[in-house]
């Protein structure tokens, strides 16, 4: 019975990929054909008549489904995804990511190197200029530290500048983050971020809808975005000019009912003219992890029971090591941040990141007038 399952997974996903392998069918066009007809096994064997009938179809995409005509051949595309260390995941796996499949236009398939965890859904992208200033990626990649540290995901597109700086932050915590790229995973691009893109796939994943070999086109990134803003719960811009991939990644997370953040800059600078647009229109300004983290608590689902745990004397769940430290610190009675940030000799912005990650997990309780 395994033996059975196993192989009808692997046809299954075989018959994804022949769908993403057929020329002139879009990721709309293979979702709505799979609701069509069932399953992507289920298009692959529609008849002409069945296919004629479905409105909408460019005839290029109807003749290469009934002819079997894919771009590749997708049993040796499978190989190659398999020895580039990648896998397939698509709409209907249990690992897909929730806050993914409920956008507009879901990728009906990813390709993944890495691993995509339960904890990524609490998620926050970090995008902005390519050209960013020195200053710009210092403050971006200390912010995402601090949101490593306060055990959240960071969700950036791999570029240079601040996206890259947003990994590194992360990755610098020891934390998870998430790489959206904009063509194949085996591309090279951009070169100057390979020992980075290994790492990620280390400490998270690198995930793209786009087949193997597929060269990073600039129609490519917008589409991308999607999947950035879509994975994440909110989206921080943190420098971008006039016309910005970042403010089109804002867009989206607005069109997908996402958290819209901006990061303030020097008045008039063309860097400072996104973020500041955003924030005239009503995001939230961001000036530390803080800021982020405690807009996006209550979007962080809770059980009824950690809700009303209070304190004990043993963790209701595992520590990490800095948890732990702050568990510590904290002792039998309440103490003030302040106290306890100079106690442990820690920022306070990396104390609050902490204690709101254990707040969400009903560890500890924040007490009023903090």
């Amino acid at each position: 019975m395994e033996e059975k399952t196993t192989v009808s997974d692997a046809a299954n996903r075989l018959a994804w990929l022949s769908l993403k392998l057929v020329p002139e069918l879009g990721n709309r066009g293979i979702l709505r054909l799979v609701d069509h007809f069932g399953s992507p096994a289920a298009v692959l064997e529609a008849s002409a008549r069945e296919l004629s009938d479905f409105r909408g179809l460019k005839e290029a995409a109807r003749t290469a489904l009934l002819a079997r005509a894919f771009t590749h051949p997708p049993a040796q595309e499978m190989e190659k995804i398999r020895r580039a260390g990648a896998r397939i995941l698509t709409m209907l796996d249990p690992d897909y990511p929730s806050n993914l499949r409920v956008i507009p236009d879901p990728p009906a398939v990813l390709f993944v190197k890495g691993s995509i965890e339960p904890r990524d859904l609490v998620a926050v992208a970090v995008v902005g200029s390519r050209a960013a200033s020195t200053p710009g990626m210092a403050f971006t990649e200390g912010l995402c530290r601090d949101l490593a540290y306060g055990g959240v995901t960071v969700v950036s597109g791999l570029a240079v500048g601040i996206d890259s700086a947003a990994h590194r932050g992360a990755l610098k915590a020891r934390g998870r983050t998430l790489a959206v790229m904009g063509c194949g995973l085996d591309v090279d691009y951009p070169r100057s971020n390979a020992a980075l893109r290994e790492e990620i796939a280390l400490s998270g994943a690198l995930l793209t809808e786009f087949v193997l070999g597929t060269p990073p086109a600039p129609g490519h990134f917008p589409q991308r975005n999607r999947i950035i803003s879509g994975l994440a719960l909110g989206v921080v811009v943190v420098e971008a000019a006039h016309r910005s991939g970042s403010l089109i990644t804002a867009r989206l997370a607005l069109e997908q009912g996402r958290e819209v953040f901006a990061v303030p800059g020097m008045a008039r600078h063309f860097r400072s003219i996104g973020p500041h647009r955003l924030l005239k229109e009503g995001a939230k300004l961001v000036e530390s992890a803080e800021d982020i983290l405690e807009e996006i608590a209550p979007l962080v689902r809770r059980s009824p029971e950690s809700v009303s745990r209070e304190r004990s004397d043993v963790p209701a769940q595992p520590l990490n090591e800095d948890e732990s430290a702050l568990w510590k610190v904290m002792g039998e009675s309440p103490k003030h941040i302040d106290e306890i940030s100079r106690d442990l000799r820690w920022p306070v912005s990396r104390v609050t990141s902490h204690r709101l990650a254990m707040e969400l997990k009903g560890i500890v309780r924040r007490l009023p007038g903090e």
